[in-house]
């Protein structure tokens, strides 16, 4: 019965803002609630405060503007206008930018692998590679979630940001090659997170123009809703009387002046922190929520000790071929993948602009990676066998100098079940906490990479794909161009060309799907209340034990729209 009177309550809030929000709203990127934070006032009071512009943030406070004010604190700039953010050819550009006001913040975990985190309105959406793919049902089932409201929530995002993909000639030789290397049904395009092979959804449209999360906010009602641009959270301000209640939240603008965030009186008002993975537990721990020991050692008052915030952290691996092409390749994203029964996901780009993104940390000239060993290494050794040494040369200064021709197929393996942890390193918020993600630490992990990078080949050797690949250069080749290139800060080994499982481990990327730090049940409960607190939630992917779908961000930006729509309903 009370659950019925829950969904009578949501259908009404759905409905309602609808309608309000489609009378009032902004059109992207016109929006006159979008403001530097230079021009805030020093004190100002909303009902809501979220913090964070990312992919959760912005369908949140979208949803929460229409029936209560709400300040939404972003720490980087707008993406409208920047062409490297919008246009689907500047991804690597977009990506590779290590300004210090760049999109794109780059960290280096102390597993070694390089890793950037977002610092624009629309977060992660704003530099990833685009591709748009719900959860499977199995997730929303066990996580918990009201399954009608979440298709409801699918779908308010997708009107706005989601597109189907071109589906050109390399992302068909994919797509064939998947087939025929077992990864069957072929499930067509759709949304869906099915095994077999598909074509999902993504980000950029017909014109290769991003739209990212930052397009919710025209759902947003512009009388309820304030956005500060450049305005970096500092702590999050609590009242000390019995439970720590969250009342405010401290940011400074640009040009360091700094400004109070406070709630208005009433006890369902809140902050609900949106900063992502890294932001989020940095934050809370910033703010004297978090391990008693480590708070005490950088000299923060401890309010909760709070083992469990930073823990859980993972990244789910990524590893890759480049493979060269002996005819022009289109540029593409994530369009085909192929969706295996052992938990590995087969994605492929294409095109030089593309893959850049991948190799965006090569040095400026060739450099050989660091073996391990103490013996002294020829270059056969390095480089692989030599009837491809001249080959893969060639092609390894083409990917440094951003003129290679061809694609990039690579796999990611589901969950994972490694797991690390996060650290502060300064009581800056704008610099990057220490994280470890403990990649392949669990043997299953591996064993998925292992069984997806033999997909890989079974892809490349495929008859459809044949047209995308040079006569005579051997998967051996392939293997030893990868191995051969600085794409990460961990060690070769001298069988890393020769081993699928130590290449998995010596060659491992990132493909920015990092969760954790703020997980349910051990940091908020399941309605995202920060356990020890009053008046506060962490809603983002930090809550996340494992990756949704084959991409996260769909279920991210789902999400705000989701609890949006609870909070409101237990507003009323």
């Amino acid at each position: 019965m009370e659950f019925e009177h829950w969904r009578i309550i949501l259908a009404y809030v759905l409905g309602f803002s609808i309608f309000y929000t489609s009378c009032s709203a902004d059109k992207a990127p016109y929006y006159s609630f979008v403001k530097p934070a230079t021009s805030a006032p020093p004190v100002d009071y909303f009902d809501y405060i979220v913090v964070g512009g990312g992919t959760a943030g912005c369908s949140l406070t979208a949803t929460l503007s229409s029936g209560a004010t709400v300040l939404l604190l972003e720490r980087g700039g707008s993406p409208y206008g920047n062409k490297d953010i919008e246009d689907i050819g500047s991804f690597d550009t977009n990506i590779a930018n290590t300004s210090p006001s760049s999109p794109a913040q780059r960290f280096i975990s102390e597993d070694g692998v390089i890793n950037a985190r977002a610092r624009v309105l629309g977060g992660g959406s704003a530099i990833n590679a685009g591709f748009y793919t719900r959860a499977q049902p199995e997730y929303v089932a066990r996580v918990g979630w009201d399954y009608g409201l979440v298709n409801q929530s699918y779908q308010w995002v997708e009107t706005k940001v989601a597109h189907e993909p071109p589906m050109l000639q390399y992302q068909t030789a994919v797509k064939n090659g998947l087939l025929e290397a077992g990864i069957r049904p072929y499930n067509g395009f759709t949304y869906d997170h099915i095994h077999g092979t598909k074509f999902g959804g993504t980000i950029f449209d017909k014109n290769g123009r991003r739209h990212t999360a930052a397009d919710l906010l025209e759902y947003a009602d512009p009388r309820s809703a304030t956005v500060y641009l450049y305005a970096t959270a500092q702590k999050i301000l609590f009242s000390k009387k019995g439970k720590p209640r969250a009342y405010g939240v401290l940011y400074k603008d640009s040009n360091g002046g700094v400004h109070q965030a406070l709630l208005r009186p009433g006890q369902k008002n809140e902050v609900i922190v949106s900063a992502g993975a890294l932001g989020s537990p940095q934050l809370l721990m910033l703010s004297g929520i978090g391990p008693a020991n480590e708070l005490k050692a950088h000299g923060i008052e401890v309010l909760v000790d709070q083992p469990q915030v930073g823990q859980g952290m993972s990244d789910n691996p990524m590893n890759a071929l480049f493979i060269p092409s002996p005819i022009g390749v289109e540029t593409s994203l994530i369009q085909a993948v192929g969706i295996t029964e052992f938990d590995s996901f087969i994605e492929a780009a294409s095109g030089s602009n593309s893959i850049g993104a991948f190799t965006q940390n090569l040095p400026s000239s060739p450099q050989t990676a660091v073996f391990q060993g103490g013996q002294a290494q020829t270059e056969d050794q390095v480089l692989g066998l030599a009837d491809d040494f001249l080959r893969t040369v060639e092609y390894v200064n083409s990917l440094i100098n951003g003129t290679f021709n061809g694609g990039i197929i690579l796999e990611k393996i589901a969950g994972p079940k490694s797991t690390g942890y996060l650290r502060l390193t300064t009581l800056d918020p704008d610099d990057n906490p220490s994280v470890r993600f403990n990649y392949f630490e669990d043997p299953e992990d591996l064993q998925k990479c292992v069984m997806g990078m033999k997909t890989i080949i079974s892809v490349i050797e495929s008859e459809p794909y044949q047209s995308f690949r040079v006569p005579g250069m051997s998967v051996q080749a392939l293997l030893t161009m990868a191995v051969s290139l600085p794409l990460n800060y961990r060690a070769r080994h001298l069988d890393s060309a020769f081993s699928l499982e130590q290449f998995c481990l010596d060659t491992v990327l990132t493909i920015w799907h990092y969760h954790g730090g703020c997980q349910v049940n051990k940091v908020v409960d399941t309605e995202y209340k920060v356990l020890g607190t009053k008046g506060l939630r962490v809603i983002d992917g930090s809550t996340f034990y494992d990756s949704p779908g084959t991409n996260p961000q769909a279920t991210v930006m789902m999400l705000g729209r989701y609890m949006g729509q609870m909070i409101l309903a237990q507003r009323r």
